[in-house]
């Protein structure tokens, strides 16, 4: 166990790691020379850090998308990823890579808006996690000046109060914006320095450094060069930026510190919200001959805080006053202290807000060419967050939100990742006697409410006959159908482009909730064996979201009847999902090993390509038509006997099935791979429809044709001694042991399943 200690260690550790002696002007400059990016200007520094993490593949909408991984807050372990909404962030990378390459888009803002509840906020805190953590990196360091003016002879100084003695620590100032510390040299030079930088790189995006340094700044580089000029200083840059006067100084991106974030409780006047404020009381102390001082000012706006790398504007509608006054500082890239004292910008403006912005940008839309928010709604590059479409990404957020749980999902094969989104989930919950009892979410209910979610959201009127909103919602998860034997793409579906998937639905908040009562709620459920009064199954969970529309202010009547007619064909799925678990776990041992389908799969290849096949002792010998003729008529149950000849050779429908639904699966594994040798035993069996079928699902015929004294009227109580207690133990114990149940879960489960099925037994 660590001691005290040690967490002080690790603690100074930490900051050893961030933190860098003050170096001069010139030391800098090497540092830039051999890596670029710590002098980037904003656009490219927030481009830089996002690029820094690299990508990943995932599945949004049935389609593979590239991600940056920035958005999945590595750096702080993913409590604040962004789930979903992959195309939305890519396309806000995009538009840095214009910005900062200054092809276009200089003078836009970018704006997201989307309903609430679709990760706009975490956008934010993810934003500044990654960049706080990518400063504190060798590749990320960000800079800025310190001046020291005490040693000079005038009687104004930088300090606050009575001067120090020249040279202590307490007579550093930094510059309060996080100026660039290229912005010291003239422009002619910082020019020439900029140049020098592009030739150290490949990197067609060029660091641009305009503007001059902040007033606060600018005061004491104008009175270190009035004192030296006084003194017939010959080396006049060099004097003042000695570094008795002058330093460059690393700092840790963090709000307030190269981020500024305008929260939606912030008031004041807009100009105290956007730059800062003058500080009556110094303005009397640094008395400068009439005219405002900036060491007077408090440089506390967001502006000023986000001067070097980001600026965010939270729930804009409550700051659409400030709107406007932002029209010019993307390509101006200046503000003003007062009507005297300008100020340069360099920062990448971000808003963010619910629709509520939207209403308000459009008040004045009739009146067409004089609408007074044109130039304004000209100026914003809108990116619009939409609720989750993924049952995977949603059944992800839903755990989320119960729990503490922050790992991002990077499942490696859909098989995996559906693993996951059906995994039961245990909550501990007090109760008002103050003990704690921990409740569990039965295998497919986080999946159940995920699924229902989904479905709310979801455009029904470009749904293909024959298919319903559950079909359309796994098409976009995992990006396929399997119609029997078929697999059917999501690129074989004609789905519409106009966007309203993920515009309207229940809300992951009244999920969250819902499922939040349930847990507190008491059951009445009774068990004389298993805890089951501690268990919410998938049909709790869709029930109370279902009766609970009625009451909830966020939908309107319309919504509430739309959502309940969307309810049954969840329930059926879900109902699917259990019947599927049961009948696994009842025919366990039944099962065809994966030995024997690839045994099948590779002389069915070997059979259609007129090639040989390698035995055990590696000798090449015909395909074996009798295996095949047997795994055809047993274990896949689509030919009898008399479908082959004496020689077991196939009849023409069962050579049409080897070439339709297996050699084509394997052509289409080896068209997908073409850049690979392509061998049989690389793919997956699973990828075939039907032999997935073979292995993953079975029927009541074949529990009807294993069992035969088995009675499913008789599951919820069994008689002692006979084959349906036995089936039931087994069947428990497998449901606990494969996916995950406990004994509870199965009990009321597998109950749940054998009452359905016990109507149609007989």
């Amino acid at each position: 166990m660590p001691s005290g200690s040690d967490y002080i260690e690790r603690a100074d550790h930490e900051l050893r790691e961030t933190y860098e002696e003050p170096m001069s002007l010139d030391e800098y400059v090497e540092a830039a020379f051999e890596n670029p990016t710590v002098a980037s200007h904003a656009s490219k520094y927030l481009l830089s850090a996002i690029e820094s993490m690299g990508t990943r593949t995932v599945i949004e909408e049935g389609e593979e998308k590239d991600r940056y991984k920035f958005f999945d807050d590595p750096a702080n372990d993913g409590e604040h990823a962004i789930l979903g909404n992959t195309e939305v962030l890519n396309a806000f990378v995009d538009d840095l890579r214009s910005i900062a390459a200054e092809r276009g888009k200089a003078e836009k803002i970018i704006w997201f808006d989307g309903p609430t509840a679709t990760g706009k906020s975490e956008l934010k805190r993810c934003l500044v996690n990654g960049l706080r953590e990518f400063s504190k990196t060798d590749e990320g360091r960000r800079y800025t000046v310190e001046w020291n003016i005490a040693s000079a002879s005038d009687s104004r100084s930088l300090s606050y109060g009575d001067d120090p003695a020249a040279g202590d620590e307490e007579n550093w100032f930094p510059s309060p914006v996080q100026s660039n510390p290229l912005l010291v040299f003239p422009p002619e030079v910082r020019a020439d320095v900029l140049a020098e930088l592009q030739s150290n790189t490949d990197d067609h995006i060029g660091i641009k450094v305009d503007g001059k340094l902040d007033p606060f700044s600018r005061e004491a580089y104008d009175y270190l060069e009035e004192q030296y000029r006084r003194q017939g200083e010959e080396n006049l840059f060099s004097a003042i930026t000695d570094p008795n006067h002058l330093r460059v100084k690393n700092y840790v991106v963090d709000i307030g510190k190269g981020i500024g974030v305008l929260h939606s409780e912030d008031s004041g006047p807009p100009k105290e919200r956007l730059v800062g404020s003058w500080m009556r009381g110094m303005l009397q102390e640094l008395d400068s001959r009439g005219r405002k001082n900036p060491q007077a000012f408090s440089y506390d706006g967001v502006l000023s805080q986000g001067n070097g790398l980001l600026t965010i504007v939270e729930d804009a509608a409550q700051h659409a006053d400030l709107l406007q006054k932002l029209l010019n500082v993307p390509d101006e890239q200046t503000v003003k202290l007062d009507k005297g004292i300008g100020m340069d910008i360099d920062t990448q403006l971000v808003i963010i807000s619910n629709p509520d912005l939207e209403a308000q940008l459009n008040q004045h839309s009739e009146a067409g060419g004089k609408d007074p928010l044109k130039a304004l709604k000209r100026r914003l590059d809108r990116r619009r967050f939409k609720y989750l479409t993924n049952l995977s990404l949603e059944a992800e957020l839903i755990r989320r939100e119960l729990t503490n749980e922050t790992d991002v999902w990077m499942a490696m094969s859909y098989d995996e990742l559906e693993g996951l989104i059906r995994e039961p989930l245990s909550v501990d919950v007090r109760s008002d006697h103050h003990d704690v009892t921990k409740r569990e979410l039965a295998p497919h209910a986080v999946e159940a409410a995920a699924l229902y979610s989904v479905v709310t959201r979801l455009d029904g009127d470009d749904v293909p006959a024959g298919l319903d909103l559950v079909d359309k919602a796994m098409l976009f998860d995992r990006g396929y159908l399997l119609d029997g034997d078929d697999r059917l793409d999501k690129d074989d579906f004609d789905f519409g482009d106009d966007g309203e998937d993920g515009e309207q639905g229940i809300p992951v908040t009244y999920t969250r909730d819902t499922i939040a009562d349930l847990l507190n709620d008491e059951s009445e459920r009774h068990h004389v064996e298993h805890a089951v009064e501690e268990v919410i199954m998938p049909r709790d969970i869709l029930n109370a979201m279902a009766e609970g529309l009625t009451a909830a202010p966020v939908f309107s009547t319309a919504e509430r009847t739309e959502y309940e007619n969307r309810l049954v064909p969840v329930k059926n799925y879900v109902f699917q999902r259990q019947e599927e678990d049961v009948l696994d776990a009842m025919m366990r041992d039944k099962r065809v090993d994966e030995e024997t389908v690839e045994e099948y799969i590779e002389h069915v290849y070997a059979w259609a390509t007129d090639a040989p096949v390698e035995n055990d002792r590696g000798e090449r010998i015909e395909p074996d038509a009798l295996k095949m003729k047997i795994f055809e008529t047993e274990h896949l149950g689509r030919f009898s006997p008399e479908s082959y000849d004496e020689g077991h050779e196939p009849a023409p429908a069962v050579e049409e099935f080897r070439r339709n639904k297996v050699i084509t699966a394997l052509n289409r594994h080896a068209w997908e791979n073409r850049s690979d040798d392509f061998k049989v035993g690389d793919i997956d069996p699973k990828e075939i429809p039907i032999i997935k079928t073979v292995l993953a699902s079975y029927d009541w015929d074949d529990v009807r044709r294993v069992y035969e004294d088995f009675d499913p009227n008789q599951w919820a109580d069994p008689p002692s001694n006979t084959e349906t207690e036995t089936v039931k133990a087994e069947t428990v114990d497998n449901m606990v042991e494969m996916f995950g149940y406990s004994p509870a879960s199965a009990e009321l489960t597998s109950q749940h399943v054998m009452s359905q099925v016990s109507y149609k037994w007989d």
